[in-house]
């Protein structure tokens, strides 16, 4: 057997080449995206980047209902996306084995809420899974894929930050062929008409209780042995800060946390004077066993907030605060865009403007902080033009200007579109900004539909976001290039005196798909000519800083855009002859 370190993510996709699974769809989202780029490296699972976490989880359950192993990956917000097709497939349940990989953020790393997931497999009625490292995350893919085929149903696996990106030890194995089943047609399990659905649904309630009696038996949940008066039940990740904090106390591990068999539980617990539930997030487990009757102590103690480390709770034991303090000596670093960022022009125009203007999910958040201040609101993908329409149509007067709606490219494809047909189906007057980066930016640079790119990077079709957006409807478009500001400007004066929806596509690639070659000559400041106005410190670039009333750009930061100097009222800001990239 060969041990090697892998982090979770790696680990999940070694576990779907182990028990060969045959289609596997994903989303990128901090901190999924790395299982579908591991799954990449296994040439016999078909796998893609979907357009959504919706269609991803439809394309996996499409390939369980022909009979094939399946997998869908995403983060734990991208569960709301997919929501409608999991809650179907409860009742239509799996023929080849199928597996839905969600990544919750504890701590929000990278991520706009701390929602736990597990809800979504007790709503939905299908099992979940908490893996606690790296071998548990293979392990339990291959287990999920079995129970899923043995109780026909959809497979929840809850991983968490840690759990993703931390890297343990792994014994790995050789994969073990799975025959597909043999595909036959049978409308009552997989067409969800009420007819069907009502039988159906009666079959979800037995399954859960037969499930319920599995996990009762499982190795997936480990029982104590008695050495101690106090008892930990603990699940994920958890399990482990809890073992480092109180090493003197018994354990019971949680690994399969929905459905529970309380019963089981009860009989363990009785044997103790008190015990403890330690989980990150919710008190999913704890509230379960205190509605059977079970006496333990959970989140009245152990925070509810942020993730969990073994240094918590041993102070939430001692009644301390838990307050997290910051680290001294250190000075504060608000987020910014990066240097070179072509996001930047269309933020410093929409600021100087004074326009309202609604964010989505991405890099270009990062335009709503000083001194862009360009955004009003970040909800979720897609929200940012569906937002902009319901201001427009609320008739409040702060909002009586065109607001404007920024999305990504890939955030477009991802779900903008419905929004934009909604813009121009229900006559609305506003101006949607699609940045178009030429990738998925944020997570890592994937390949979307806008690219021509599939996950292997190999060359395929390229969707026109032009012809995309003229399909869905709108009349007034203007493409631009965001370093030219007054083009930007411009496009944006005009969209403003259009009675009706405007779509600004400003293009130019993500500054990391630049070779660094190609930057150009990078900036300097001329100290002489500059008279301090601040206006290139008002577009927010890291290279930039304000000293003793002139500003300074970091050559070590330029880029090259030459942004700054575009704005420079006196020509203060020139080439730096003979410097490139910050080298001298």
């Amino acid at each position: 057997m060969e041990k090697v370190l892998l982090s979770g993510n790696e680990a999940v996709a070694r576990g779907a080449y182990e028990a060969d699974v045959k289609v596997a769809a994903a989303y990128p989202g901090t901190p999924s995206t790395e299982i579908m780029e591991n799954i990449a490296q296994y040439g016999d699972i078909y796998k893609e980047w979907s357009v959504n976490e919706k269609v991803a989880l439809e394309v996996a359950a499409g390939a369980s209902m022909a009979g094939a192993r399946a997998l869908c990956a995403m983060k734990h917000v991208g569960l709301n996306v997919a929501a409608d097709p999991l809650f179907s497939m409860s009742y239509i349940g799996a023929t080849g084995g199928f597996v839905v990989i969600t990544a919750d953020d504890p701590g929000m790393h990278s991520s706009q809420n701390e929602q736990d997931n597990r809800h979504y497999a007790r709503a939905a009625k299908i099992p979940c899974l908490e893996p606690s490292d790296s071998q548990e995350s293979k392990d339990f893919v291959i287990e999920a894929l079995d129970i899923s085929e043995n109780f026909d149903t959809p497979v929840l696996m809850r991983m968490t930050t840690r759990v993703c990106h931390s890297k343990t030890a792994v014994i790995i194995g050789d994969k073990k062929k799975h025959e597909n089943k043999v595909y036959v047609k049978d409308i009552k399990k997989r067409i969800i008409v009420p007819t069907h659905a009502r039988v159906r649904h009666a079959f979800v309630e037995e399954r859960t209780e037969k499930l319920i009696e599995f996990a009762g038996k499982s190795k997936l949940n480990r029982k104590p042995v008695k050495k101690s008066d106090f008892l930990v039940i603990a699940s994920g990740i958890s399990y482990f800060y809890a073992r480092e904090a109180f090493p003197e106390m018994d354990f019971m591990k949680i690994g399969m946390s929905w459905p529970l068999n309380l019963d089981v539980i009860k009989e363990v617990t009785k044997k103790y004077k008190k015990v403890y539930v330690v989980e990150e997030n919710d008190p999913f487990i704890e509230n379960e066993l205190k509605t059977a009757g079970i006496k333990v102590i959970g989140k009245d103690v152990f925070p509810m907030v942020d993730e969990l480390d073994q240094e918590k709770l041993q102070k939430a034991l001692k009644k301390e605060k838990t307050l997290k303090v910051p680290v001294q000596g250190l000075p504060p670093r608000p987020p910014a865009l990066c240097p070179g960022c072509p996001h930047t022009g269309v933020f410093y125009a929409i600021s100087k403007l004074k326009l309202p203007a609604t964010g989505d999910i991405g890099c270009y958040t990062l335009g709503a902080f000083p001194p862009l201040n360009a955004l009003d609101t970040t909800v979720c993908m897609g929200a940012s033009i569906s937002n902009a329409h319901g201001m427009e149509k609320s008739e409040t007067v702060e909002l009586s200007k065109k607001t404007v709606a920024v999305i990504g490219d890939s955030t477009f494809f991802h779900s903008g579109m419905t929004g934009l047909a909604n813009m121009v189906y229900n006559k609305s007057r506003g101006i949607v900004v699609i940045l178009d980066n030429s990738t998925t930016a944020m997570t890592g640079h994937q390949g979307h539909p806008g690219t021509g790119k599939t996950l292997n990077y190999g060359d395929h079709v390229k969707i026109d976001i032009e012809k995309t957006v003229i399909g869905l409807g709108v009349k007034d478009i203007h493409k631009v290039d965001p370093h030219d500001i007054p083009a930007v400007l411009n496009a944006f004066e005009k969209s403003l005196s259009h009675d009706g929806v405007s779509v600004i596509i400003a293009t130019r690639p993500c500054i990391f798909l630049v070779p660094k070659r190609s930057y150009g000559k990078i900036y300097i400041v001329n100290h002489d000519e500059c008279v301090g106005c601040r206006i290139c410190v008002g577009l927010g670039c890291p290279a930039i800083s304000f000293r003793e009333n002139k500003s300074n750009i970091n050559p070590m930061f330029c880029a090259g855009c030459g942004l700054c100097a575009s704005l420079c009222p006196k020509k203060a800001i020139k080439i730096n002859e003979g410097v490139e990239n910050g080298q001298e």
